[in-house]
């Protein structure tokens, strides 16, 4: 079997310009045969590089939507392959009990995130600038610590007092507003 021949970067622009206007339809059709979104986030990350792949061999003067859904389809078949041999996966009884027990949990997740919202507006601007540096996605906590001027171990204790207000304070203004 001969590689897929590797796309030329001038293909590159097309590509991407193509892929983002049809990624919300390829994900809309990947959720009609995936159980949940971790799944179709999975199935999308490998539809998307398979297509790449395949890119050299697509005409761009048809239907890229036709072209990626083919793709996506026998990656999602493939992955619900791989599911059915796993022994985790739940059946749909036990997959609907959860979920209705997850609804059940959602009021109360709401109140809990308006609580803290509330909380988070009456930090002054250097405590929400820190939060922000430290909840960063992939950050490296000696390294936050470093552009607060801080040390590792002072940074993280400035972090936990201030997790520990905000608690404090959600958890008050949730019995306020059971009171009311």
């Amino acid at each position: 079997m001969t590689p897929d021949p590797v796309p030329q970067p001038e293909q590159y622009e097309v590509f991407v310009r193509l892929f983002v206007t049809n990624e919300g339809r390829l994900r809309g059709f990947l959720r009609t045969l995936l159980r949940d979104w971790h799944d179709v986030d999975e199935v999308m990350q490998e539809t998307s590089l398979i297509a790449w792949r395949k890119f050299s061999q697509f005409d761009v003067d048809t239907n890229f939507m036709a072209w990626a859904a083919a793709i996506a389809r026998f990656e999602a078949l493939k992955h619900l392959r791989k599911q059915s041999r796993d022994r985790l996966v739940f059946n749909d009884q036990i997959l609907d009990l959860l979920a209705e027990e997850s609804l059940d949990k959602v009021d109360t997740l709401e109140h809990h995130r308006s609580a803290l919202g509330k909380c988070l507006e009456k930090l002054d601007a250097r405590q929400k600038e820190l939060l922000q540096l430290a909840y960063q996605p992939g950050v490296k906590f000696h390294e936050v610590a470093e552009q607060a001027g801080k040390s590792a171990q002072a940074f993280y204790k400035t972090i936990q007092r201030m997790r520990a207000t905000l608690l404090d304070c959600a958890e008050k203004q949730m019995q306020k507003e059971a009171q009311v």
